[in-house]
């Protein structure tokens, strides 16, 4: 474990809700030897301050470890689902339906000259 967390590190509190919805090791093959909290930590990292990959501090997985984690859960599904559950965690929470009744879309035209340059 790292001396200093980063600003961008889950709490424990905020662990605890993910840790459940992380998907669990591929059958077959060898038994995960990352730390899952400190993959996401890792990925919150580079979403929060925006660094390249190959920037991500010493003191997290190998970056390798850590895209492969994030393009494989972007791939699958598991950021919409880990949203998906949380979002209706905070609206249960304030009282409201876990899933939103209805949607606001908002568009603007733009007006366009049809003479030419």
């Amino acid at each position: 474990m790292r001396q200093k967390p980063y600003p961008s590190d889950l709490s424990d509190a905020e662990w605890k809700q993910l840790e459940p919805l992380i998907p669990p090791a591929k059958n077959g093959g060898r038994k995960r030897s990352s730390d899952m909290r400190e993959v996401l930590n890792a990925i919150f990292y580079v979403l929060k301050t925006g660094c390249q990959w190959d920037m991500l501090p010493h003191d997290f997985p190998p970056k390798g470890t850590v895209y492969e984690y994030f393009n494989t859960w972007s791939r699958d599904g598991t950021w919409e689902r880990m949203n998906t559950k949380l979002r209706a965690q905070v609206r249960l929470a304030e009282g409201r339906e876990a899933t939103p009744s209805a949607a606001i879309v908002d568009s603007q035209s733009v007006k366009t000259t049809e003479k030419g340059a």
